[in-house]
């Protein structure tokens, strides 16, 4: 079976300085090994196959249906796959039922919209839920500490922030501490753990989005599913932005992500006033073809 394929690079300006997503289109023929076999080869952090919408999608008003997957396994959401399918499906003739394109996948229906930036336009999506939150245990709290090298007085809050992955999180006391892991994954084990750090009021520098933006550096740990650091990552972030955003961060911010990869991720969140969080990055296409499975 030959169907479309197109590989995506989000978060990032620069071709290649972001986190790229394998979208198979027209997937509906595909079974779940051949889903699964097929994000194992490519070993990318997330793989996409587009579908039709079950009927509770069509009936809830969803464009498309998507299932994502990693090398380990399916994942009910995630954030750079969110955009790079619909930047794919979009890139491919997709014309959305309302003014913006809604996506059905694990945890439901997830809203996207497309900014105005510059000439072009930046996807960004509504944060879905958590599906978890509050604080972390004393037992993961000495884990996470231990994996990444710290002391406890280092950790200045923590919380768990899972849209789905499973995400945990906690903030260190600037991005130069988070710049400065150098984490043990295998006392990470089954936590997919996100890392968070201010920039200062100069804003990042060379590493980040500039002295004018409120700026924090993201790091991200899931050995679990294969990806011992993920370069850059929506679902973190809008877990991050649903935790700080407005309170102890800025309800407008850009997370820098990917740095020690050599990566220039730039995740651009917003907590509107209502309280909803929206994630957003650049995309772009930077393989098309077809795949034989």
């Amino acid at each position: 079976m030959s169907l479309p394929f197109r590989q995506v690079d989000v978060f990032s300006e620069v071709p290649t300085g972001g986190n790229p997503v394998a979208v198979v289109h027209d997937a509906d023929g595909l079974t779940d090994d051949q889903m699964a076999a097929f994000a194992r080869w490519t070993n990318l952090s997330e793989t996409t196959f587009l579908l039709a919408p079950t009927e509770a999608g069509r009936a809830g008003g969803a464009d498309y249906r998507v299932r994502i997957w990693t090398p380990g396994g399916e994942l009910p959401f995630a954030g750079h796959p969110t955009l790079g399918t619909a930047h794919a499906w979009l890139e491919a003739g997709g014309e959305p039922a309302g003014p913006g394109v809604v996506q059905e996948c694990g945890v439901g229906l997830v809203r996207l919209r497309r900014d105005a930036v510059g000439e072009g336009h930046r996807l960004a999506f509504a944060a879905p839920p958590l599906r978890r939150s509050g604080s972390v245990d004393d037992a993961d709290l000495a884990q996470i500490v231990r994996a990444l090298r710290l002391e406890a007085s280092d950790v200045v809050r923590s919380a768990w922030i899972d849209n789905g992955p499973g995400w945990v999180a906690v903030q260190l006391r600037d991005a130069d501490a988070v710049l400065a892991l150098d984490p043990d994954l295998v006392a990470i084990g089954d936590l997919k753990l996100g890392v968070v750090g201010e920039h200062g009021p100069a804003g990042a520098g060379a590493a980040g989005p500039g002295a004018d933006v409120p700026a924090v550096e993201v790091r991200a740990f899931v050995p679990s599913i294969g990806v011992g650091e993920d370069p850059v990552t929506g679902s973190l972030n809008a877990g991050l932005g649903q935790w700080l955003a407005g309170d102890v961060l800025p309800s407008s911010y850009v997370a820098s992500q990917g740095t020690v990869l050599g990566r220039t991720g730039r995740v651009h969140v917003e907590k509107m006033p209502d309280g909803e969080v929206w994630v957003g990055g650049d995309t772009r296409t930077t393989v098309v073809g077809a795949v034989t499975l």
